[in-house]
C-alpha cells in the first residue's frame, strides 16, 4: 500500500477528503459489501480496496472468490498501457469460486456448485456474433473488468472476495480439476484452444506449431497433444528445450533464430499458434508452413507486424486470429480439459504478494502462470 500513502500524504487535505469520499462511494454504489485489491493510476501498484457489488438479481450467481490467475493483460490495464484503463481498477479475468447464492430464475447452477468466469460478463444477446454463441465478438460485450456494466456502473474482476455474474458467463468446473490450476484456463487456456479448433488444426497426426511457452503457449502444447497433434515447440531460448519435450510432451523443439533448424523445418506444419506479444518477425513462422497452412496470432504486439504477401499468395497460406472464444466453447474447453486432465502449470501466490508477481511477470520470471490465492489469503 506504500506508493499510495506516499500519494496521499503529497496532496493537500481536501484533495485527500475527495479521495476518501470517492472511496466512500464505491462501498455505497451497490447493496453488498466488498473487499479486494485495486490499482489506483498508471504505476499500477495495487493496494486493498473495499468497494461494492450488486445485489443477486434473478438471473444472477453470486460467488466466492478462491483462485485468480494473473494475466499479462492484468499487468497492461492496471498500467494502462492500451491507454483505456480507468481507476481504481481491480483486475482479474481467470476467476474460479464456489456459488454462495442464485438468483430466482438461475437453471444451471445452484449453491456449493465450482464455477468459473472468464474475461467477459455481459454482451447483448441479439447481433450475429451473440446469436452464434461467439459472444466473445459481440461490439457490445462488457469485459469483466474496467468497463461499464449495464446499470452503468464499473465492472471489477477477481481480485476480489466476491462476485456476482449473470449465469450465462459462468461455467461448471468439473470435480476433478485442480481449482488453482484450472484458473488460467479460463482466459490463456480459450484463447489457444478455440483457434485450434477453429481453423482445424485439432485432427490427428496433423503437425502444429507453437510460438512461446509462456502462459499460453504450454498450455497449447497440452491441448494439442490431448487432440492427437503433432507438436513443435518454438522458441528463442534453447534452454526451454527439455522442458518442452520432457515436461509438457512436446515432439521436437525448434530454436527460431538458428537458421538451419528453421531451414530444415520449412513446408512441415499444417498451422502454428503464435502466443508471442512482443515484436517478432514472421516470415519464418510463414516458412514453416505447408501448402495451405495457417499462422494464427492470439499475442497482440503493440506495434503492427510486417506482413509479406508473396509467400501466402504462392502458398495459398492464411495469417489469421483469434481473441478468447463464447461461453459454450469455453465450458466445451473446461470439460476437455477435465476429461483430459488438463491444468496450466502454476505458482500459487499469496494476495500480498501480488505487487512482487506483477514485477516478475514484466520479466517473465514464472513457470508458468501465476495464480492468486483469494479465498485464504484476501485479508480485509
Amino acid at each position: 500500500m506504500g506508493g499510495t500513502m506516499h500519494a496521499l500524504s503529497a496532496v493537500p487535505n481536501k484533495a485527500k477528503k475527495r479521495g476518501e469520499m470517492a472511496e466512500k462511494s464505491y462501498e455505497e454504489e451497490h447493496p453488498t459489501k466488498a473487499f479486494g485489491w485495486a490499482a489506483r493510476d498508471q504505476s499500477g501498484v495495487l493496494s486493498p480496496f473495499k468497494f461494492s457489488r450488486r445485489s443477486t438479481g434473478e438471473k444472477d450467481v453470486r460467488l466466492k472468490v478462491l483462485f485468480c490467475g494473473i494475466c499479462h493483460t492484468d499487468l497492461h490495464m492496471a498500467k494502462n498501457e492500451w491507454g483505456n484503463s480507468t481507476y481504481p481498477l481491480v483486475p482479474g479475468h481467470e476467476i474460479v469460486g464456489q456459488v454462495t447464492g442464485v438468483g430466482s430464475k438461475v437453471e444451471k447452477f445452484r449453491v456449493g456448485d465450482k464455477v468459473g468466469v472468464a474475461g467477459m460478463i455481459g454482451s447483448c444477446h441479439s447481433c450475429d456474433s451473440c446469436s452464434n454463441n461467439l459472444e466473445n465478438y459481440c461490439s457490445e460485450v462488457i469485459i469483466t473488468y474496467g468497463a461499464k456494466y449495464l446499470d452503468g456502473t464499473t465492472t471489477y474482476g477477481g481480485y476480489s472476495d466476491i462476485m456476482v455474474v449473470d449465469e450465462h458467463f459462468v461455467v461448471h468446473i468439473p470435480d476433478n480439476l485442480s481449482l488453482d490450476a484450472a484458473a488460467p484456463l479460463l482466459c490463456a487456456g480459450i484463447t489457444v484452444y478455440s483457434p485450434l479448433r477453429f481453423y482445424g488444426l485439432d485432427k490427428p497426426g496433423m503437425h502444429v506449431g507453437v510460438v512461446g511457452l509462456g502462459g499460453l503457449g504450454h498450455v497449447a502444447v497440452k491441448f494439442a497433444k490431448a487432440m492427437g497433434v503433432k507438436v513443435t515447440v518454438i522458441s528463442t531460448s534453447p534452454n526451454k528445450k527439455q522442458e518442452a519435450l520432457e515436461h509438457l510432451g512436446a515432439d521436437s523443439f525448434l530454436v527460431s533464430r538458428d537458421q538451419d533448424q528453421m531451414q530444415a523445418a520449412m513446408g512441415t506444419m499444417d498451422g502454428v499458434i503464435d502466443t508471442v506479444s512482443a515484436m517478432h518477425p514472421i516470415l519464418p513462422l510463414i516458412s514453416l508452413l505447408k501448402t495451405q497452412g495457417k499462422l494464427v496470432l492470439v499475442g497482440a504486439p503493440a506495434k503492427p507486424l510486417e506482413l509479406p504477401v508473396f509467400p501466402l499468395i504462392v502458398g495459398r497460406k492464411i495469417v489469421g486470429g483469434s481473441a478468447g472464444g463464447g461461453m459454450q466453447e469455453t465450458q466445451e474447453m473446461i470439460d476437455f480439459a477435465a476429461k483430459n486432465n488438463i491444468t496450466a502449470d502454476i505458482e500459487l501466490i499469496s494476495m500480498d504478494y501480488v505487487n512482487t508477481a506483477m514485477e516478475r511477470l514484466l520479466k517473465t520470471d514464472v513457470r508458468y502462470r501465476f495464480v492468486i490465492d483469494i479465498g485464504n489469503t484476501m485479508k480485509n
